[in-house]
């Protein structure tokens, strides 16, 4: 696991593009569009769409559920 990756799921939650780039390799457009096709789990907060990271490790088979 390389040390972006690493700190981005330090955090609770994570940004959608953040994501996107370092997860998947995917541009904001496309990040955006793979959270709305529900691709990686997202939660809302206000008007902000987050990615709650302990759904995203398991889902990249990080953690076990």
């Amino acid at each position: 696991m390389n040390e972006e990756l690493r700190q981005l799921l330090s955090k609770p939650t994570a940004s959608i593009p953040d994501v996107g780039r370092i997860c998947f390799g995917l541009s904001r457009n496309g990040s955006y569009d793979a959270a709305r096709r529900g691709d990686f789990p997202t939660i809302k907060i206000g008007r902000l769409l987050k990615v709650p990271t302990a759904g995203l490790r398991r889902q990249l088979g990080l953690e076990t559920a």
